[in-house]
């Protein structure tokens, strides 16, 4: 079924990010007193009253004076443009407390050469007293200007979105919805978890590494438009932003995420949300792709940065990016490259590594075959039986070393309990006896066994006395 997509326009700091958090029932987008924090365009799903609709918040467009001053102000009008292009309704967002401001009417004729439905919003309207002060707003032109305050939820928030479905088509209206609470999240992802294909099923690949190693042009190559502004300026993206793509019939969604610093480095402020946000969508995500900079050493932030991966559970690719800047791309290249990846990243040394240019869009096409075959790994699942069998002939062919005080690990029985990651529990007679050498070795086993390319493992160990 289509879903209407409803963009959120005006200037800076009016208040648009935080009616988007507040209609998604989520904070996802980053609200700060700063103004010019949002400079992507962000979508996410929304629904009300029954109406299930794409909501695109967006960021602040500067005046043609101030343009020249704000190094990323094209670049996030061109954003502001193309979603305009896609948009079936436009809410114009406005500073109830400043009244109209030349930006505002800068806006507006922007606005009104697209010729779409277009809903004057009033935002920080906090008591009726202040009501008054929307008349002026009438001078813009777009029709009845509606108050709100989208901090507190106060005034016509509801009102708002029911103008907003007014303007969608009747197919658009999906039964059964409730108008106060769109659905329970959990409970959706939980039913997702229990019927998901691997084979056939949406995937989210989150694009992390450090500020400036190419994430956005990735990005932008892989959905084939310019999703994410690209600029030589460390820290450009501040948001993770989703974009949808459609790959050989397949629903993937492709997260750009803002550039991770050591935390000695990183601000308190936007920065440090924008990390959080970086973080989170690591967690959320069905694949990690980690972006190097061929040109720059492995840090010790690219290596904590493979262990959160790790750590979290994720299957996860490792893509060298800027290949186009080493003069010497032969494969022995390539393998020492390889080798010092495998080294340095121990904890992805399980990660294909692939060798790109999102400039010269060389092997592009490859991140998401990689992305998606490690996603069928990491959802694999061994018969009880297989799995036996394995570690028991790797037990038989090297036994468990003796403790100090001569006891030696007895594994009686093995299965692999769940997927995303393959995790697997061995019944054994005193699981402290399971030392980490070993439990590598044994893991070692199962990938020559099965493989798992591009997917952690977990090895569990339970005595024989516990239930």
């Amino acid at each position: 079924m289509y879903k209407p997509i409803v963009v959120i326009v005006g200037r800076p700091n009016v208040g648009k990010s935080t009616f988007f958090n507040r209609c998604i029932q989520q904070k996802h987008a980053i609200v700060d007193d700063t103004p010019g924090i949002t400079r992507d365009r962000i979508y996410k799903d929304c629904d009300w009253s029954g109406h299930n609709f794409i909501l695109v918040d967006t960021g602040g467009i500067l005046p043609d004076e101030g343009r020249s001053f704000e190094p990323m102000a094209k670049e996030v009008l061109d954003q502001v443009k193309q979603a305009l292009v896609e948009a079936d309704v436009i809410v114009f967002m406005v500073d109830g407390r400043e009244g109209i401001t030349g930006a505002d009417e800068e806006v507006a004729n922007i606005i009104r050469r697209v010729k779409k439905p277009v809903i004057l919003a009033v935002n920080k309207i906090d008591s009726i007293k202040e009501n008054n002060s929307i008349m002026e707003f009438y001078g813009l032109g777009l029709g009845d200007p509606l108050p709100l305050s989208a901090m507190t939820g106060a005034g016509n928030v509801g009102d708002l979105l029911d103008a907003i479905i007014s303007h969608f088509p009747q197919n658009g209206k999906v039964a059964g919805k409730s108008k106060k609470k769109q659905f329970d999240y959990e409970e959706e992802l939980e039913e997702v978890e229990e019927k998901r294909d691997p084979a056939t099923c949406p995937v989210s690949i989150a694009i992390v590494g450090r500020p400036n190693v190419g994430k956005s042009s990735i990005t932008n190559v892989l959905c084939g438009q310019k999703r994410s502004i690209v600029a030589d300026e460390p820290g450009t993206t501040r948001d993770a932003v989703d974009t949808k793509i459609t790959y050989q019939g397949r629903e993937i969604t492709l997260v750009d995420t803002a550039g991770i610093r050591r935390k000695s480095r990183v601000d308190y402020g936007v920065e440090a949300f924008s990390v959080v946000r970086s973080l989170k969508a690591l967690e959320r995500a069905d694949v990690v792709v980690l972006v190097l900079d061929a040109s720059l050493e492995i840090s010790d932030q690219d290596q904590k940065l493979a262990s959160k991966i790790e750590e979290a559970g994720k299957a996860a690719i490792i893509v060298m990016n800027k290949w186009d800047l080493i003069q010497d791309r032969s494969s022995t290249t390539m393998n020492q490259f390889t080798d010092l990846i495998k080294r340095e990243l121990r904890s992805l040394s399980y990660a294909e590594v692939l060798f790109t240019s999102a400039t010269n869009k060389l092997r592009m096409n490859k991140i998401i075959e990689a992305c998606l075959r490690a996603f069928s790994e990491t959802s694999r699942r061994i018969n009880t039986g297989l799995v036996n069998q394995i570690l028991n002939e790797a037990v038989a062919l090297s036994p468990p070393p003796a403790s100090k005080r001569g006891k030696r690990l007895k594994v009686y029985y093995s299965t692999q309990v769940t997927t995303n990651p393959p995790t697997f529990v061995l019944k054994v007679s005193d699981a402290k006896l399971l030392s980490r050498p070993y439990q590598t070795y044994l893991e070692r086993k199962l990938r020559e066994a099965f493989g798992f390319a591009g997917s952690p493992l977990r090895i569990i160990a339970r005595s024989k006395a516990e239930n």
